[in-house]
């Protein structure tokens, strides 16, 4: 847990150019609260405990204003800048080194069981206010723009924004 903890502390400082030292992370970044907070809730949740990790995870997102069901998979050096307003469902996927700013939803498109919230490849970064939505793969490394609402696939190293998908 320690490891994850520096490697944590260490890529907020590589990813936000405001942030001075670890202790300013440690102690005032909600993203980074909101991970560790997830990591506890996720180890519940897959334990059974699952009333306890949904109690938890309101708490955490009460305290962060950050909403991440204890179901969602997040991958390592996961950044959330800034952070309120982002909402993460329960059967999403979040690779590792993946970067994710204010107001984002990956949320669900259907009340199906199973499969409905997005999967977020290594390396994506996904811009403040998009909506990624439903069972769909945002590919390794690639962007959602700002306020872009995404309900199809979006390649590897792709870029897509409002006004379309670009190779990048």
């Amino acid at each position: 847990m320690s490891l994850h903890i520096r490697e944590d502390l260490d890529n907020a400082l590589i990813r936000d150019p405001a942030a001075r030292n670890r202790m300013e992370v440690f102690f005032a970044y909600p993203g980074v609260h909101a991970v560790w907070a997830h990591r506890i809730a996720h180890w519940l949740w897959q334990h059974n405990v699952k009333l306890v990790a949904r109690i938890y995870s309101n708490w955490t997102r009460t305290a962060t204003g950050i909403e991440i069901h204890p179901g969602a998979r997040i991958g390592r050096r996961f950044f959330i800048d800034h952070g309120m307003g982002v909402v993460i469902g329960e059967t999403t996927i979040i690779g590792d080194d993946v970067m994710m700013y204010h107001d984002v939803t990956l949320g669900a498109r259907s009340y199906k069981k199973g499969k409905r919230h997005p999967t977020i490849g290594d390396g994506a970064i996904i811009g403040t206010g998009a909506r990624v939505l439903g069972d769909v793969t945002v590919g390794k490394g690639a962007i959602v723009g700002a306020n872009t609402v995404v309900t199809q696939d979006v390649p590897e190293r792709a870029m897509i924004d409002t006004s379309g998908l670009f190779a990048i």
